[in-house]
């Protein structure tokens, strides 16, 4: 979960690095090979993106919601 700019920042940041990885698996990486190696990061954009969108639609007066335990 994303509480600051500063943590949507490093996601983002996190989000265009993990995508630059798999935009280079794609031309160098075997066909057979690039899907399982692939996934796992696609994941985690999607995981992190979900969490940007999350906090982006939220205004900055509101409260971060307290995480489940």
């Amino acid at each position: 979960m994303i509480h600051n700019d500063a943590e949507l920042q490093g996601t983002q940041e996190r989000i265009a690095f993990f995508s630059r990885l798999v935009a280079n698996m794609r031309q160098v990486e075997k066909p057979e090979n690039f899907k399982s190696m692939a996934s796992g990061y696609l994941a985690e954009i999607e995981k992190m993106h979900a969490e940007v969108m999350e906090y982006l639609s939220r205004h900055a007066s509101e409260p971060v919601p307290a995480e489940a335990a």
